[in-house]
């Protein structure tokens, strides 16, 4: 009955016939026949157990009924093609949006994103950045990049870095480090959210004697590198983080040990039924860095 929702083919039957107030009209709009359309206009009124159009010899005219159920069924099919052209007819045209966490953004992506843009110019991008992971997977974005070990229930995670991390520091305070022991007169600077840190490679170290949480706590790795560049302190970094500025030689290791981490940053897909149209293109392209 009327609380079980009408095929859609009846519906666009009876929208197509009342605005033409002819079956035969109704049937050249839709590409049936004026019987097809007549009989799914009949089913409708069967189905709603009531009469939408009074048949007279050679027109037809609405009752009040159809007069009433008519808007509801045209706001119905504005609001189902505007939301199937908003998901699927102009996603092409708006830009590809992702997140990342503020240190991916500025250390490993920003370096490589003008050959993303080199190659695929067509291709806007608009990419947020996040703190921390934010436990809703769901938001204002096509692709999320997080850090982890990849194990987030309903989405699929493709892994982009391998990490080690290890201590750094600036090159005037190498000297005032000959020994891992000697991390014990200094401040040690830690990133909050982090689950490996200076706790996993002090004890790495056999350095039972040092406080694994003392120091300075800072929440992203961008401000920890940075203090250490300035000589307040060691920071114990991610390799995908900090690698540029080791390359710059705003920071050096002072010791040997770079202990292998099973965290890493992934490229985490939720929605590929509703994906972005140039998401894989993006995708691919990271995954092909990452490999690099």
């Amino acid at each position: 009955m009327a609380d079980r929702l009408p095929p859609l083919n009846w519906l666009r039957a009876f929208e197509a016939t009342a605005r033409h107030l002819s079956f035969t009209q109704a049937a050249a709009e839709l590409g049936l026949s004026q019987v097809a359309v007549s009989k799914q206009v009949k089913q409708l009124e069967e189905h709603l157990g009531d009469r939408l159009f009074i048949r007279h010899p050679r027109s037809l005219e609405p009752t009040k009924t159809a007069d009433a159920y008519l808007p509801k069924v045209r706001d119905a099919f504005d609001k189902l093609r505007d939301g199937t052209r908003e998901v699927f007819g102009r996603r092409r045209g708006k830009a590809l949006a992702v997140r990342s966490s503020i240190g991916f953004s500025v250390a490993w992506l920003a370096p490589r994103l003008p050959q993303f843009r080199a190659l695929h110019p067509d291709i806007d991008i608009r990419i947020t950045s996040s703190i921390w992971n934010e436990a809703d997977l769901r938001g204002e974005f096509d692709l999320d990049i997080r850090y982890g070990i990849g194990d987030w229930p309903g989405a699929v995670a493709h892994q982009l870095t391998w990490e080690t991390i290890q201590p750094l520091c600036a090159p005037h305070m190498v000297e005032r480090l000959r020994e891992p022991s000697d991390l014990a007169d200094q401040d040690l600077i830690h990133v909050l959210g982090y689950e490996r840190g200076w706790a996993t490679w002090l004890r790495a170290a056999g350095l039972d004697d040092i406080d694994p949480g003392g120091g300075v706590h800072v929440d992203t790795s961008l401000m920890a590198l940075e203090m250490a560049a300035s000589g307040d302190g060691v920071s114990i970094s991610r390799s995908s983080l900090s690698q540029p500025m080791v390359d710059a030689g705003r920071l050096v290791a002072p010791f040997d040990l770079k202990l292998p981490i099973e965290e890493a940053f992934h490229l985490v897909e939720t929605s590929p039924a509703i994906a972005h149209p140039n998401a894989e293109i993006f995708k691919d392209w990271l995954l092909e860095q990452a490999a690099a």
